[in-house]
């Protein structure tokens, strides 16, 4: 006999049901959100579970990897897919979705998705880390801004230290002192762990054959490889180099019903932070890279009958799947001339 196990992951408990092949249920209830505690009740309900499935989720790359380990056919499903079906029942409830997270696993109405590696989602966490300390010493550097603004202190334009033009502005304000002091010291403290983290970026980045491959590339520094491996980890894993920009989030949503066919903007699925990296990448390379290159020219082009963001969407979509052909050739990015003096040779 073999049994369909679906797992409703929550913080502190999952809820788990077992079911066998014709439907029925077996077992019910609830453990503690732990590998040790879900392996022990499963080992006890079932003697040959086919598929335990759990939807994607914070725990769940962590909780699969885990029962993995324990020689359990544990699968991770879209979570958007998952959702879609389950919504349709009367009732919301933990025990509920279980139940139909191990009929969908019965049925083989699923769509799976890639569970990353440890090394890759420890990388992740570094960028997303340095980019949320990033974005908060964004906003402080805004927020002085608009609150200085409020009381008719423009902010000087030019170049030169944030704290040295904040303070000058403020020189005359003896009272705002309170206010801008504790903001710059927060934005000093911010701006020091925003190094030390760009310090540990560039030390892994150096590890990666990988990443090192990637830098090759123009405008793609140690912050975008890494964080483009860890989205990627396994480059095997795509059929095609093409699909990888769908991944990501760049390739446009269709429409099309009956005599309607239109595609519209982008999907934007996917890792929404490599996305960003990737769209500054092409807009670098589009603005501020002297040398020629066929897909410059090709983007410059598209930029006349679009417009500049469009165009480096497009681009963003091409650097993603020239990265994951460089990852599966092992080739490093090649400039027009070095393709001719490869060629002489």
């Amino acid at each position: 006999m073999v049994e369909y196990v679906g797992l409703d992951v929550s913080k502190e408990e999952t809820a788990y049901c077992v079911k066998d092949a014709d439907g029925k249920i077996l077992a019910q209830g609830k453990v503690a959100t732990d590998p040790d505690a879900l392996f022990a009740v499963l080992k006890k309900h079932c003697v040959c579970p086919k598929r335990i499935v759990m939807e994607s989720g914070t725990q769940s790359n962590w909780l699969t990897r885990a029962l993995r380990k324990r020689g359990l056919p544990v699968e991770c499903l879209e979570a958007r897919r998952a959702y879609a079906v389950l919504r349709l029942r009367h009732n919301k409830t933990d025990g509920n979705d279980a139940e139909g997270l191990a009929e969908l696993a019965r049925l083989g109405f699923l769509r799976t998705v890639a569970v990353k590696s440890e090394t890759a989602q420890l990388d992740r966490v570094l960028v997303k880390a340095r980019a949320r300390l990033v974005s908060g010493c964004r906003g402080h550097e805004n927020a002085l801004r608009g609150l200085l603004a409020s009381l008719g202190l423009r902010f000087p334009k030019g170049v030169g230290k944030f704290a040295r033009r904040v303070r000058a502005l403020v020189s005359d304000h003896p009272e705002l002192a309170c206010v801008v002091e504790p903001m710059l010291s927060a934005r000093e403290a911010l701006l020091e762990s925003i190094a030390a983290l760009d310090r540990e970026v560039a030390d892994r980045a150096k590890q990666r054959p990988a990443c090192q491959l990637l830098m090759s590339a123009p405008h793609i520094g140690p912050v975008t490889s890494l964080a483009y491996c860890a989205a990627i980890d396994d480059a095997h894993r795509f059929g095609s180099s093409r699909s990888v920009g769908a991944y990501v989030g760049l390739a446009s949503r269709r429409w099309q019903s009956g005599e309607v066919d239109y595609g519209g903007r982008i999907s934007k699925m996917g890792d929404s932070q490599l996305r960003s990296l990737l769209y500054e990448a092409a807009n670098s390379l589009l603005t501020r890279v002297g040398r020629a290159h066929p897909l410059k020219d090709w983007a410059r082009k598209l930029k006349k009958r679009t417009s500049h963001k469009k165009a480096c969407v497009a681009l963003a979509r091409k650097l993603a799947v020239i990265l994951h052909k460089m990852l599966i050739t092992g080739e490093p990015f090649r400039w027009p001339h070095q393709e001719e003096t490869s060629a002489k040779a």
